[in-house]
């Protein structure tokens, strides 16, 4: 197939070499979890707090850091939410054990989650990728996936309901702020998921070390992409990988064989990018 001609159009079927990876069927509306977390540290809690959509329930900071803020910042607290002023001891007993809270932490109510059939048709300008994550279940793996989703402009990250961690405060520091503005959609089935992508266009590439081409290879041309990564020890499930239209690798050198999937999902972001630039 010319990938050149071919780019706008999804195949009828897949064909007999498609990758591997897993679908889900999506759930809209619904809270990002029933638990109450806390947000700590500047960068997790400042986009909660420019963030629009969240709701706060509790600030506590300490009053250095609340007068070291910008008056913008500052300005912006006073008009959402009663800042309490504690001790970075009492702070740290709200947390986690070891939590780099950096004087500041943050209880808000959770976001709520979108389904795959809320995500736009298209980009305004560029592809429009999503990425999904075959039982990746390290909050800080997942939290760090989220911060490269964001600075690559990755429209969504869709995770299966199970074996996925959910958003708590140790994944929201990881991600530094991308929680509040890459969606993170929860799906009940990964492969149902994979078919809703394919029907509104999406082209699913599963990144395998074992593919015979690279990323930008396949990703050429292509204006709607979903990108599949496996699990940090057994990569994409075979069923997963079923479900790609293609499966590609990674321009890595021979004498490793895999990169934790956080680094992973940092250089495939890197390389569609890169494929949308040349093509």
């Amino acid at each position: 197939m010319s990938r050149s001609k071919q780019a706008n159009r999804r195949p009828q079927k897949p064909s007999a070499q498609a990758g591997k990876v897993g679908h889900r069927a999506a759930r809209g509306g619904k809270a990002s979890g029933t638990e109450e977390y806390w947000l700590y540290g500047d960068h997790a809690v400042l986009a909660a707090l420019a963030n629009p959509k969240r709701k706060l329930r509790r600030l506590v900071v300490t009053r250095s850091k609340f007068e070291g803020l910008d008056p913008e910042t500052k300005g912006r607290i006073e008009e959402t939410i009663a800042p309490e002023f504690f001790e970075k001891e009492a702070i740290a007993a709200l947390l986690p054990e070891n939590a780099i809270h950096q004087g500041i932490a943050l209880l808000p109510a959770p976001l709520a989650e979108p389904a795959i059939e809320d995500l736009p048709d298209r980009q305004t300008a560029g592809p429009f990728i999503v990425a999904l994550l075959d039982q990746v279940t390290d909050p800080q793996n997942v939290g760090a996936i989220l911060r490269s989703a964001a600075a690559f402009n990755i429209q969504a990250l869709i995770v299966p309901d199970r074996h996925s961690p959910p958003i708590t405060g140790v994944l929201a520091k990881a991600a530094s702020g991308a929680v509040e503005s890459v969606p993170m959609i929860r799906v009940g089935n990964l492969s149902r998921a994979l078919d809703q992508l394919a029907d509104r266009g999406f082209w699913r590439i599963g990144l395998d070390g074992h593919a015979g081409q690279d990323l930008d290879q396949a990703a050429a041309g292509l204006e709607k992409v979903a990108i599949v990564l496996g699990s940090e020890g057994k990569g994409l499930r075979h069923l997963t990988a079923e479900k790609c239209d293609l499966l590609a690798r990674l321009p890595i050198s021979d004498r490793i064989e895999s990169l934790n999937v956080s680094n992973a999902a940092a250089i495939a972001f890197y390389e569609l990018a890169r494929a949308s630039r040349i093509s």
